[in-house]
């Protein structure tokens, strides 16, 4: 009998399994209703992010405290939350009526309240994947809190190192502090963390905000403490699910209210019987190719192309943007903010309104049947099945149900590329989901040649939709760019809509057979690459050109 080689797993394989891990673990727990994360409960969590070392949190598997990862979470958590041992993720139950003060972190949209000293409420509405993606950044957070703890703690806990009592002088008192003590401070703190100077000083800076140019210490101490109350007086951090969220989930609550909202708006302006165009995307590209140049003719006649573009999109441009929106509101757009928990705004544009002889695109097709174009802001992960699949449903507010016409649906997102650089551009054949035997190839109706002669990169082949984009590594990424699924980039929905859209399609009948797709998107950053993650900063002006010039191809397509 022959005897079979048995290889050793190689580093794609093993960091597949740790997330496979991580999720029926999370999963698990939310179903359980609660877990100390740095317990034995958090303990799978926790050997799974420091088994898969994602390259969004850095050094997480070494003694050093990673920075860059550091701001990446903290920005997409609400502030304060270093400060509480108890974390509720909890429904939309009424919290926004209360004299709570709703706290939204920078780089994530969602509502969270701090109940008191020691409790931070974080508001889910937009269903797993959200859970999914607060619980790995905590789960980071507590490993980092910890290294802090084993650094600073000496005489197996009766003691602490000097630069911690330095710190925590300055943190408890509310100490107000020269240049010179500041200096002496992030000296003490680079010790504390494993980093260097350079480094601290200019984390430092990065947390600086108007109220507090101290913050980074606060945040530091504070991790720290916890991480001290924990080990030394047994008093565990603790991650609660609200009975009510966990009633709800999966249950399409918020999405349903939402497409709901949107249909309403539909039959109230007359619109709901025309042909229906559906994009997803910023809420500013499709209103700007359309009406800007309509709305600043001045600024139109001394920016050529993408110039005028380029000028609205910086942050001193709040008049101009301010006039491109009350021009539009009276020419065809109605805007519709969101109420329903999704954190979807949405815009509705009536294109019989439209003055075509300042819009920035050509009128390619004809547009005799005067469409309506739906753009909705982006979702998150699986969020996009739950409000496509209810956006493509037909509208019931009678016993007659009313189906949408719906001609087209273009999808324009960010997303991480694995050849080529920020800004550059890609346009995929297929949408592999990670971690199922799922895949979704379809037609895309814009091909690469489309978005070539535009200054930047651009490239055709699979994406793949992956679970969470902060825990992707190289080794992972590599096999997917190498191997035969000729992956060139990752995003969290494009596997997501295309289900929806299939579905709605091919099986359900709710829309025609032969609705149109279109796929693409822009590089927000390279994984593959050193210092080239989501957590090494944004795109800027390098995100300009890509995104009009996708934006201007699929408004061309329409029209």
């Amino acid at each position: 009998m022959a005897t079979i080689n048995k290889t050793d797993r190689t580093r794609a394989q093993e960091s597949t399994n740790a997330i496979e891990k991580l999720y029926i673990s999370m999963r698990h727990l939310f179903s359980r209703g609660f877990y100390k994360p740095m317990g034995i409960s958090g303990e799978t969590l926790r050997k799974s992010l420091l088994s898969l070392r994602p390259e969004i949190y850095g050094s997480i598997a070494e003694e050093r405290i990673e920075l860059n990862g550091l701001v990446y979470v903290i920005e997409r958590l609400p502030k304060g939350i270093e400060e509480c041992q108890f974390i509720n993720l909890t429904a939309d139950e009424g919290y926004s009526d209360s004299h709570f003060e709703s706290i939204i972190p920078p780089k994530r949209r969602r509502n969270c309240y701090r109940i008191d000293k020691d409790q931070m409420n974080i508001e889910i509405t937009r269903g797993r994947s959200e859970i999914y993606d607060i619980l790995t950044h905590l789960t980071f957070l507590f490993i980092e809190s910890h290294k802090i703890q084993k650094r600073v703690t000496i005489n197996e806990g009766t003691d602490f190192i000097r630069e911690w009592k330095y710190l925590e002088d300055i943190v408890i008192y509310n100490k107000e502090i020269t240049a010179q003590e500041r200096e002496v401070a992030i000296a003490h703190l680079s010790n504390i963390l494993g980093r260097t100077f350079e480094e601290v000083l200019e984390i430092h800076k990065t947390f600086k905000t108007a109220q507090n140019q101290d913050r980074f210490f606060h945040l530091i101490y504070w991790l720290g403490k916890l991480a001290i109350n924990e080990v030394l007086d047994n008093k565990k951090r603790k991650v609660t699910f609200s009975t009510v969220l966990i009633e709800e989930i999966g249950h399409h609550i918020y999405g349903d209210v939402w497409a709901n909202n949107i249909k309403k708006v539909l039959k109230e302006n007359k619109l709901l019987k025309r042909p229906i165009h559906i994009i997803s995307a910023n809420m500013h590209s499709v209103l700007n190719s359309i009406y800007a140049k309509g709305a600043l003719p001045k600024e139109a006649a001394e920016h050529e192309g993408f110039e005028l573009f380029q000028l609205l999109s910086n942050s001193d441009s709040k008049p101009l943007q301010r006039a491109v929106k009350e021009y539009a509101s009276e020419n065809g757009l109605i805007y519709i903010k969101d109420t329903s928990g999704t954190n979807i705004n949405v815009q509705v544009i009536d294109t019989d309104k439209i003055d075509f002889e300042h819009a920035s695109f050509d009128k390619v097709n004809s547009i005799n049947k005067k469409p309506v174009i739906i753009v909705m802001d982006y979702a998150f992960g699986e969020q996009a099945y739950e409000t496509m699949d209810e956006l493509l449903k037909p509208y019931k507010n009678t016993k007659k149900k009313n189906h949408l016409d719906v001609k087209s649906v273009s999808i324009m997102g960010k997303a991480g590329i694995l050849e080529g650089g920020k800004g550059d551009i890609m346009i995929p054949t297929a949408h592999i989901f990670e971690g199922t035997a799922d895949n979704y190839p379809f037609k895309n109706e814009l091909s690469k040649e489309d978005l070539e002669g535009f200054g930047v990169q651009v490239f055709d082949g699979s994406m793949i939709s992956v679970l969470g984009t902060s825990l992707q590594n190289k080794d992972l990424l590599e096999f997917f760019h190498d191997s035969t699924w000729n992956v060139i980039g990752l995003e969290m929905e494009g596997a997501h809509y295309q289900k929806a859209i299939q579905s709605a399609s091919k099986i359900r009948g709710n829309i025609a057979k032969n609705v149109k797709v279109r796929y693409a998107y822009y590089a927000s950053d390279n994984p593959l690459e050193t210092g080239g993650t989501l957590a090494s900063g944004g795109l800027g002006m390098t995100g300009v050109t890509p995104t009009y010039a996708i934006t201007q191809k699929i408004l061309e397509q329409i029209f």
